[in-house]
């Protein structure tokens, strides 16, 4: 089968391909040199299927008989939204991820890369956490219906490489930002949620309200960054365990610390406000990088002040 993958050039689906990993990913390999000669990458989004339906499924695997597959896609929200409606996140994502890996399976990909989130980690937990204690414990009670559908990516990877031998996969990205982020206040990531208000409070020279106390702390990921990192875990990580893909723990900030450095890019001098009745979520969800570092000791992170 190695030789089989060098005579063949890849063919990679890429689902949740319109979202901002999907995008970092797509301007890896159309701007950076990321594509091989003979490759074909294919960036799906939900208007080409949706990806619940196993039918629907099948049907874009048919049509572009991929290789290989990084899958993105997922039914995700911000915090809020999250807390509203677990049961929708832990039934729909369950149903995608089957449908895909399940899909892939029976057409024969080579390989799959799935991306997770840091939100599968235990709540109650030591730190920093490593790709060994994804499971040691419940995930915070705020997105367990995302967090647990999540996981079980990890538990199907091994279990179809125990019984076909598959190469499937997955990353664990931190928090990620980035261009093509989705900046809408109610459902975007933390950063582009900040910088939607951030920018609103100072057309409106009203102040920033922020979400909670300020005191949970994150490891921030920019999307080109994660982009380079899933082609090369695809062209070359051969675990079947998944891998974080973060900056260090040196480099966690609190969301204030976050919020300061977006009102300075933007030059915001109004007053931010932090209100503490709403959830903070988890406190924090310290990452090792460790096992990146073996493989990839070099790999420079593009810090967050550079592209704020």
């Amino acid at each position: 089968m190695g030789s089989e993958i060098k005579v063949v050039p890849m063919r990679v689906l890429v689902t949740g391909g319109s979202g901002l990993v999907g995008k970092a990913i797509e301007h890896v390999v159309q701007e950076e040199g990321g594509k091989l000669e003979g490759e074909e990458w294919i960036f799906l989004s939900s208007k080409d299927a949706d990806l619940v339906d196993v039918g629907q499924t099948r049907a874009v695997f048919e049509k572009y008989r991929p290789t290989h597959v990084i899958h993105l896609a997922a039914k995700v929200g911000g915090l809020y939204l999250h807390m509203k409606e677990n049961l929708h996140f832990l039934r729909d994502n369950i149903k995608i991820n089957d449908n895909v890996l399940q899909t892939a399976h029976e057409m024969g990909v080579t390989k799959m890369v799935s991306c997770l989130s840091s939100c599968i980690f235990p709540d109650k937990t030591t730190y920093p956490i490593d790709e060994t204690m994804i499971h040691n414990g419940p995930p915070h009670d705020s997105n367990f219906g995302y967090s647990h559908a999540k996981r079980l990516i990890d538990v199907q990877n091994r279990a179809y490489y125990q019984q076909y031998g598959h190469r499937y996969t997955a990353v664990i990205p931190t928090n990620v930002f980035g261009p093509y982020d989705n900046f809408s206040i109610e459902n975007g990531h933390v950063l582009s949620a900040l910088v939607n208000k951030t920018y609103t409070a100072k057309k409106e020279g009203s102040p920033v309200n922020v979400c909670g106390s300020g005191a949970p702390r994150r490891q921030f990921i920019y999307s080109l960054d994660l982009g380079r990192l899933i082609v090369w875990v695809l062209r070359e990580y051969e675990e079947i365990d998944p891998i974080i893909l973060s900056v260090g723990e040196e480099e966690e900030l609190s969301i204030k610390e976050a919020e300061d450095l977006i009102a300075k890019a933007l030059d915001f001098t109004g007053k931010i406000q932090f209100d503490t009745t709403m959830s903070d979520g988890q406190m924090k969800k310290t990452a090792s990088n460790a096992k990146l570092r073996r493989y990839r000791p070099n790999f420079t992170f593009t810090p967050l002040n550079e592209v704020s």
